[in-house]
């Protein structure tokens, strides 16, 4: 089922962006400058937006969400 409200980010809050590879390892993204080049919303998976709380996106692929 798609989702019919979709979450937008406001990545001026961001720090990190930890993206969770298949299996478990983790990638960790500074975002220092970054905001403009990446586009989540277009990514297939689910998104943890914590920014508010501790400056991290947390973004799980489909298939390891």
């Amino acid at each position: 089922m798609n989702k019919i409200f979709k979450q937008t980010i406001d990545f001026t809050k961001v720090d990190t962006l930890i993206y969770h590879l298949p299996n478990g390892p983790t990638l960790s993204v500074e975002m220092n400058g970054l905001e403009d080049l990446l586009d989540i919303d277009m990514e297939i998976g689910e998104v943890c937006d914590t920014s508010d709380i501790d400056g991290v996106v947390h973004f799980f692929p489909k298939g390891n969400a």
